[in-house]
């Protein structure tokens, strides 16, 4: 097997949306080589599966990083992308788009406003 790149796994952050194959973590880093971080647009006729696994991964980042940055480590970065560039966005200048140690933040103003129901105590 080839050298693969250090890929930090939080433990403790939920692997996924329960009943559902939507993923927040990955087992492993990809030998394919590291998925690039990008904005994804994020239109109002989403499924409501998706709408609830971006505000459960919101949860999810508060619980665990709070308002502090955090690597991106083994996070998914399709799950990532949906809120990348508005509720995430980069904690460092210049900023490494395909590293799993680059590093993330939560913007918790625009956060509050996309999910006030999380920051509200009547998460998902």
């Amino acid at each position: 097997m080839a050298n693969l790149p250090y890929m930090l796994k939080h433990r403790g952050f939920p692997g996924r949306l329960p009943s559902s194959d939507l993923q927040f973590t990955l087992r492993r880093a990809s030998p394919k080589g590291i998925t690039p971080l990008k904005a994804r647009e994020r239109f109002r006729d989403r499924r409501a599966i998706d709408k609830k696994a971006d505000a459960v991964f919101i949860a999810a980042l508060w619980s665990h990083f709070g308002d502090q940055p955090f690597e991106r480590g083994n996070l998914d970065a399709g799950r990532i992308n949906w809120l990348f560039g508005r509720e995430i966005i980069p904690a460092t200048d210049p900023f490494d788009n395909a590293c799993y140690e680059a590093m993330l933040k939560l913007d918790i103003a625009r956060a509050r406003r996309s999910f006030p129901e999380i920051f509200e105590g009547t998460a998902p």
